[in-house]
């Protein structure tokens, strides 16, 4: 495993979160999606600069053609996990991530991470990819210009993202793909030692009760139905 910056926390708790039909389809595959970087919404993944709107050019930001084509298929070729990284649940989380509240959280650390994930290869006659691990840093991309490597760039994200603190793995086909295997277009699956990763499974505030037993019922089936815990925001407010 190589780290971005400072190696994280061993004990920083990170979070997942997941439609209920996600997490139970990972309980029962150990796999894990990570998505290519080309999949991800945010229009200013990878970024160096951001070039406020009222500019149409600045020669501050001008790159030559064919490093931003290098870096174009660096994104196809990188596959990416998110976790969030915070010592307690996130409302926002659970809104968007996990079906408007309605579905579940996994809780680890990075300590359970590096322990539980098995070595992926592209290809059995090859040699395990290489993982990439970080806590992803947050920059005013206006005011500031990155001088970063092309895999560095995706541990950095423009200062309006800073609420997501993200941590990150990644596992980049670069070399693969060099040596003739075949790169998938879209996302890989990873598998994990489920049993060492999950701290704890969240129930989200608003899962159905069908939703609560099958989710009781495979965390059983595979040795984590202790682990299950119902979120905070279920609890009735008072105001006396």
């Amino acid at each position: 495993m190589r780290f971005i910056g400072e190696s994280p926390e061993l004990k920083e708790p990170l979070w997942r979160y997941f439609k209920t039909d996600r997490l139970i389809e990972f309980l029962r595959t150990g796999e894990l999606y990570f998505s290519s970087a080309r999949q991800f919404q945010d229009k200013f993944e990878g970024a160096v600069a951001v070039l406020p709107p009222r500019y149409q050019e600045d020669i501050r930001y001008v790159k030559p053609d064919r490093i931003d084509k290098a870096f174009e298929k660096l994104r196809r070729l990188t596959k990416v996990s998110c976790w969030h990284r915070a010592s307690h649940e996130s409302d926002a989380m659970w809104q968007l991530y996990a079906n408007k509240w309605q579905g579940v959280a996994i809780q680890t650390s990075f300590d359970k991470i590096k322990n539980s994930v098995q070595p992926f290869k592209l290809d059995p006659k090859y040699e395990a990819e290489e993982l990439w691990a970080g806590n992803v840093a947050y920059v005013d991309l206006i005011k500031e210009r990155l001088e970063v490597s092309m895999m560095e760039r995706f541990w950095y994200k423009h200062m309006p993202f800073e609420w997501e603190h993200e941590f990150r793995l990644a596992i980049s086909l670069r070399m693969a793909e060099e040596f003739g295997v075949p790169v998938p277009e879209h996302g890989i699956k990873v598998r994990f030692d489920i049993a060492n990763l999950i701290e704890h499974i969240h129930l989200g505030p608003f899962i159905s009760d069908e939703e609560i037993e099958n989710v009781r019922a495979v965390a059983s089936e595979y040795g984590l139905g202790d682990r299950i815990e119902i979120s905070s925001l279920k609890g009735s407010p008072r105001y006396t």
